[in-house]
């Protein structure tokens, strides 16, 4: 199973995922894909998965590319950066549906229903999200501040 790697200011593509510790800035463009940053802000320690699908069926081949491997595997990682036991909040970002046909215009939401679930049975809580409607954006991490930024096309950036 590959693991993610740690990151240098770095963009992430498409089932993906990334680890940095404090001072990195962690970026990704999203259509139906969530993009998820998990935190520990006392340890100035973050990760940010591009995930494409809800579940992996079997497959292991690109854990960062389901939210059932994903999630598992960032938190790992991230645990590999960390002195001591993570204590995690989440960000969700992306979910858009971006297709006209009826099965792949509904990809983004079954993304982040898959995404929310999962966190909630690991006990993670999502503090912000920005998630849906028709448009893709563009998610910024910053694993200093925690901050994330979410960037679309025609309107102001938003914090998360």
């Amino acid at each position: 199973m590959d693991k993610p790697v740690v990151a240098t200011n770095s963009s992430i593509r498409m089932g993906e995922m990334l680890v940095a510790a404090a001072g990195e800035e962690l970026r990704t463009l999203l259509g139906s894909c969530v993009g998820l940053a998990l935190y520990d802000r006392r340890q100035q320690v973050g990760g940010l998965a591009h995930i494409v699908l809800p579940a992996a069926r079997g497959k292991t081949d690109r854990p960062g590319k389901f939210v059932d491997t994903a999630i598992p595997s960032l938190i790992d990682s991230m645990q590999e950066l960390a002195s001591k036991e993570l204590k995690l909040i989440a960000k969700l970002a992306g979910g858009a549906s971006m297709f006209s046909t009826t099965v792949a215009a509904k990809i983004g939401l079954q993304n982040v229903e898959s995404s929310e679930q999962l966190l909630e049975q690991l006990g993670i809580p999502i503090i912000a999200k920005h998630c849906g409607g028709e448009q893709g954006r563009r998610m910024t991490f910053d694993t200093t501040s925690g901050k994330v930024v979410i960037e679309i096309v025609g309107r102001d950036p938003i914090e998360l």
